[in-house]
């Protein structure tokens, strides 16, 4: 490899922060995952447990449940959910580490910068998945514009993003830095939350309903207006891919989205464990989504 030994940690051990310590270590990177609770005791137990094309298989990765502040990285990757990057970035705010990347959903980096300052380095995961009876079942995009997007809030190309480059180069995974990464959050933001149409009162509707048209027709309505919403609001619709999804006929949406619903990953995604947990955060975001667009109007 020619990178430098990097020492990284994983910020949390849910789905997304599971796969990138997969990866790491796959490739024998020094990588430590922070986890609690009952995901500690099984990783402590069994290591990190892994789908391998139908294979169940293990690798050993090294935990905390407990960060100290003399305790220094190269990179702390924080994957957690929007409604809990305040309370995890707070618990890193005294450690000494330069950079702090966070691979999650936003709409604003102002309370994460009163927090960390200028050691963040927004981005969002290029993987997906879920996690069942302790098992990893994830994967990374296989395109650029699926991979790891992470870049500085002004738009520079500095050393620490160049760097991180290089460590996903060495891991083989895609990633792309992002010369204009709040509007890429805005942007996907728009995309995420039709996902509300999925929930129910106490979880997700089944694969039947989420396919039939009173759902999809709600969720092609909603890409369509919160786009124009976006660019009304003069923030670039970026990648290229979501802003011609707004452009689409809803009918192309929905012919889309049943197609996406018929693959067992995708399901597992959208309806998943994972997918349920998420509800705060969607609806959370959907509520701030409105509130900053409306505010953002000429």
């Amino acid at each position: 490899m020619n990178t430098k030994p990097y020492r990284l940690l994983i910020f949390g051990a849910g789905v997304i922060g599971s796969v990138y310590a997969l990866r790491f270590a796959q490739f024998g990177l020094d990588v430590t995952l922070l986890a609690r609770g009952k995901r500690l005791e099984a990783l402590k137990r069994n290591g990190l447990s892994y789908n391998d094309n139908g294979t169940i298989k293990q690798i050993s990765v090294k935990t905390i449940d407990t960060l100290e502040n003399d305790d220094i990285y190269d990179y702390i990757f924080v994957p957690v959910r929007y409604d809990q990057a305040e309370s995890s970035l707070t618990a890193i705010k005294n450690n000494k580490s330069k950079t702090i990347v966070t691979l999650t959903n936003t709409i604003g980096y102002d309370s994460w910068l009163e927090i960390v300052g200028d050691r963040l380095l927004p981005g969002f995961p290029g993987a997906g998945g879920d996690i069942k009876e302790d098992v990893l079942y994830a994967q990374f995009g296989s395109q650029k514009h699926q991979g790891t997007i992470f870049g500085e809030i002004n738009g520079r190309t500095t050393e620490r993003v160049k760097e991180l480059a290089q460590l996903f180069e060495s891991v083989n995974l895609h990633y792309e830095i992002q010369k204009d990464i709040l509007a890429f959050h805005i942007s996907h933001i728009a995309l995420a939350i039709v996902n509300k149409h999925f929930y129910t009162n106490d979880g997700m509707v089944d694969i039947e309903t989420a396919r039939s048209v009173k759902i999809l027709s709600k969720i092609a309505a909603d890409i369509k207006q919160n786009i124009h919403l976006v660019e009304q609001a003069g923030i670039p619709v970026i990648p290229p891919e979501t802003k011609a999804m707004g452009e689409l006929p809803e009918s192309d949406i929905i012919s889309r989205y049943r197609q996406m619903l018929s693959n067992d990953f995708i399901i597992d995604v959208k309806l998943g464990n994972h997918a349920v947990s998420q509800k705060a955060e969607i609806l959370l975001l959907d509520k701030r989504f409105h509130k900053l667009i409306t505010e953002m109007q000429p």
